[in-house]
């Protein structure tokens, strides 16, 4: 049939926006590569530019973005353990356990926590979590000192990297609170019904039946929390007491490694233009890494979501059920037995069955 105007007009309006998505991406790139050239491909031994300020002492281009390589993702690596579970937790909570009209108040605070800014979580960290977790880290230090994650000096003052952990783990549970709720929220009624009509306890129900389901979901929301972390540039440039170096501690006074965005926001206005491709060049790093991420997620989810092939083949080879046919003896042996197999692992695991079209299996 002849597309009407109105349904050309739209679709060219939708390919041209996920194409612009490609050129903006593109664009990106190609600049990030073009002023990080004469910094990656200069002598940093010889080079006057270079002899100074954070570029001092480094003999090329990757002994430079290493160690902040390293910061960036350790300091990122500390807000996901700290943060994702109390964000999964909350979410679970909110969606499952709180009454309705709590869990509406409880999603409109959380959804509140993304519009504070950057600024404000860092004099949040600098008056309130520096203080507060001194004791703290004074106790991991005497009790857990032989641990080279608390090891060292303690710090006095609360610079640490453990304090900027806590404030970017606070900054990131809105992301992951938000899309793990809605995931929670699209569990299939009937899975959630069944299981509890086993005998499964709520708590069962949820192991056996949202988990599951949600899994990929979950996944998603961790490395979108993850990829906010990796970027975030005011709370630790105004909470840690940074070196460049490669650095465990947490707990230490100029013993944690600096990250590559507060490392760029803090030098970039006293740097000169080599310095500042440099700089520049680390944020093309950073922006690899990133890339990295969101393929690991893709892989992950491919892995967790949807039909595995292992069972597309199962159910494939099965031949036609006679329904008017009597079980045999031998329960093994039933294609309908074999078909409850699959469906009860497809209930466990969170697979929809339904995604297997009359085309795969034309017999069914």
């Amino acid at each position: 049939m002849k597309s009407r105007p109105a349904d050309r007009i739209f679709r060219f309006l939708s390919t041209g926006s996920a194409g612009l998505i490609m050129v903006i991406l593109a664009g990106v790139a190609l600049f990030l590569i073009i002023k990080a050239a004469p910094a990656i491909g200069a002598n940093w031994s010889t080079s006057q530019d270079l002899s100074g300020g954070t570029t001092h002492g480094f003999s090329s281009f990757w002994s430079y973005v290493g160690p902040l390589l390293w910061g960036t993702l350790w300091s990122s690596l500390i807000a996901l353990v700290l943060g994702a579970p109390v964000a999964i937790g909350i979410a679970l909570f909110i969606s499952h356990y709180a009454p309705r009209r709590l869990a509406g108040i409880l999603g409109y605070l959380v959804d509140l926590l993304a519009a504070v800014p950057s600024v404000v979580f860092g004099l949040w960290g600098i008056f309130v979590i520096r203080p507060f977790i001194i004791p703290f880290q004074d106790w991991l230090n005497q009790y857990l000192g032989w641990i080279p994650l608390f090891s060292g000096q303690a710090s006095r003052t609360g610079s640490t990297m453990l304090a900027g952990g806590i404030v970017v783990a606070v900054m990131i549970l809105p992301i992951i609170t938000s899309i793990s709720r809605e995931i929670f929220l699209q569990t299939p009624r009937l899975h959630e019904e069944a299981a509890l009509a086993l005998g499964s306890t709520k708590w069962e129900m949820i192991r056996l039946a949202v988990f599951p389901y949600a899994r990929s979901g979950v996944v998603s929301a961790v490395l979108l929390g993850l990829g906010r972390a990796m970027g975030e540039t005011m709370a630790i440039a105004m909470i840690v007491s940074p070196m460049i170096g490669f650095s465990v501690r947490i707990i230490t006074d100029t013993q944690n490694s600096q990250t590559i965005a507060a490392n760029a926001a803090l030098n970039f206005p006293e740097s000169n233009p080599l310095q500042r491709d440099a700089l520049i060049a680390t944020g093309l790093a950073l922006f690899v890494i990133s890339f990295g991420v969101n393929f690991v997620a893709r892989w992950i989810i491919a892995r967790t979501g949807g039909l595995s092939k292992r069972k597309l083949k199962a159910v494939g080879q099965l031949p036609p059920t006679d329904p008017t046919s009597a079980l045999t003896d031998d329960a093994t042996a039933s294609p309908l037995h074999v078909r409850s197999e699959i469906a009860a692992e497809d209930l466990e695991t969170g697979d929809d069955r339904s995604e297997l079209s009359l085309e795969e299996n034309p017999d069914r």
